[in-house]
C-alpha cells in the first residue's frame, strides 16, 4: 500500500479552506499515486476552538464529510480525512473528528479525539480545547485492504498508553492527523512520533497544518513537518516547510522483520506473566 501525507494551512475560511482540500488531494494523487491519503486536522477550519460549535457539521453529509466522500470516490483512494468539528449531542459542542471513505466513497471509520488539548506554551498562548470540544471515548483501528490503521489525533500523540491499545488492536499503521504549534512541534514533534513508531513497531503517517492563523486570541503559528515514519523510526519521507505532500510503500516486509528482530510485544507479554506470578505454572 503506499501512503502518502498532504500539509495543508487551514485557516478561518472554510468555503476557501474545502477548494483548498480539493485542489491538494488531487494535486497529491496525480503526483504521489497513492492507495491511502491523509489530511491534517482540522482540515476544514482553523481558527481557535472557540468557534467549533459555529462551525461544526452534522454526523454525516456536511460540507466536508460529503467532499471527502466524493473525492475518495472520483479518485478511486482512500481518505484518511484529517479531523473536522463534528456536531457533539450536547448543545453548543463539538467533537473533533476523524471520517475515513474507501475507494467508493463510503465512510468506513469513525475516531473523535480523545485526549483534548488544554495547555498554556511558554509564550503564554492558552488553549482550552475541552471548553467547547467533547472528548472521543472509543479506540478505533480499520481494515484498508489488507492494513490494519489505528486512529489518533495530535495531542493523543503524548499518550504512548493510547498508542500501545492501538498496536494491541493489530494496528500496523498509525495515523497522527495533527495541527502542532510551532512552539512545542520544533523541539517534541518528531521525537514524539519516532518513539510511537519504536515502541509500538508500527508504521506513522502524521499530516500536520503549517504557517499562520488567526484566532480570536491572535495569531497562531503551526509547524508542519508532516511525516512518514517506519517501524525502525526512520523518517522515510516527510513535507519540510509550505504546501504539499509525501508518500512512502508501507512495506509489511519490514514491520514483519523489526518485530521478529525485537519482539516487544512478546517479550511485554511474557515480563507482565511473571509480575502476576503466572510464569512457570
Amino acid at each position: 500500500m503506499r501512503a502518502a501525507v498532504i500539509q495543508l494551512n487551514t485557516r478561518n475560511d472554510k468555503v476557501a479552506n474545502l477548494a483548498a482540500i480539493e485542489a491538494a488531494v488531487r494535486e497529491c494523487v496525480a503526483k504521489e499515486r497513492p492507495d491511502w491519503v491523509q489530511l491534517p486536522e482540522h482540515c476544514e477550519w482553523l481558527g481557535g476552538s472557540v468557534g467549533a460549535p459555529f462551525v461544526a457539521e452534522p454526523y454525516r453529509d456536511g460540507d466536508t464529510w460529503t467532499l471527502l466522500s466524493r473525492l475518495s470516490r472520483e479518485l478511486k483512494v482512500w481518505i484518511h480525512g484529517g479531523s473536522f468539528y463534528e456536531q457533539s449531542e450536547n448543545p453548543g459542542r463539538a467533537y473533533n473528528t476523524t471520517v475515513v471513505f474507501d475507494r467508493d466513497g463510503a465512510e468506513r471509520a469513525r475516531y473523535r479525539k480523545i485526549h483534548l488539548f488544554d495547555v498554556t506554551t511558554a509564550d503564554g498562548a492558552k488553549f482550552h480545547e475541552s471548553a467547547t470540544v467533547d472528548p472521543g471515548k472509543a479506540i478505533v483501528t480499520y481494515d484498508c485492504e489488507g492494513v490494519s490503521v489505528g486512529c489518533s489525533i495530535c495531542y493523543d500523540v503524548r499518550f504512548p498508553e493510547l498508542y500501545q491499545q492501538l498496536a494491541k488492536q493489530g494496528a500496523q499503521l498509525i495515523a497522527v492527523p495533527a495541527a502542532f504549534t510551532l512552539l512545542t512541534g520544533k523541539d517534541h514533534w518528531e521525537v514524539l512520533l519516532r518513539s510511537r513508531a519504536i515502541e509500538t513497531e508500527c508504521w506513522v503517517a502524521a499530516a500536520g497544518q503549517w504557517g499562520t492563523y488567526q484566532t480570536p486570541a491572535g495569531e497562531r503559528q503551526s509547524f508542519g513537518q508532516s511525516m512518514i515514519i517506519d517501524p525502525w523510526g526512520t523518517v522515510v519521507a516527510r513535507v519540510s516547510e509550505g504546501l504539499g505532500s509525501a508518500s512512502a510503500g508501507i512495506d509489511m516486509g519490514i514491520l514483519d522483520r523489526v518485530r521478529s528482530q525485537i519482539p516487544v510485544a512478546a517479550n511485554k507479554a511474557i515480563r507482565i506473566e511473571a509480575s502476576l506470578g503466572v510464569a512457570g505454572l
